[in-house]
């Protein structure tokens, strides 16, 4: 993900830390309290610009702000379609027989590659964003499996990985 931190929307937030966390009342409000009303400003060779209310991201350097990252995610771990598709992506990856890699491998990166887009729906509407450039895509498997495998990318989003080869 891209500057994640910096992307976290606050009301997306309150509302997961709500539902998914259970937090109400004095807590909740303890916790939009600690985030909102933060300004920032930028200052330059003595010169200072104006001052903007800050309404996305969680305070980095502060305990708080991972510990409220993890929650602000929690939907994207949780999820059981996108998980269990996931999961059945990499297994997929790994347990394809050499003998029938011509086909099944093609079908598990078509797999990967439409879970890597369900991945990226949920990110969006998170106001969060995947980064191609920092995505890696590896096949682990033996050095007689590698050497079958005839795929030198993945598309992931509008760009094409290159495959990292991780044979034993």
């Amino acid at each position: 993900m891209s500057a994640a931190f910096d992307c976290v929307d606050h009301s997306i937030l309150l509302q997961s830390l709500h539902s998914t966390v259970g937090l109400s009342g004095v807590v909740l409000d303890w916790i939009d309290s600690f985030l909102s009303g933060r300004t920032q400003q930028i200052s330059y060779n003595g010169q200072r610009s104006a001052t903007w209310d800050v309404l996305f991201g969680v305070p980095q350097g502060s305990v708080l702000g991972p510990t409220l990252y993890i929650p602000y995610t929690a939907e994207l771990a949780s999820s059981q379609d996108m998980l269990s598709h996931c999961i059945s992506t990499q297994t997929t990856v790994k347990s394809t027989p050499a003998r029938q890699l011509s086909a099944p491998h093609a079908a598990a990166v078509d797999q990967l590659s439409t879970c890597l887009a369900d991945v990226e729906a949920w990110l969006k509407a998170s106001r969060l964003r995947l980064n191609p450039g920092k995505t890696q895509v590896m096949w682990l498997c033996s050095q007689q499996l590698l050497s079958r495998l005839d795929i030198a990318d993945v598309s992931v989003l509008s760009s094409r990985i290159p495959v990292q080869e991780m044979g034993s």
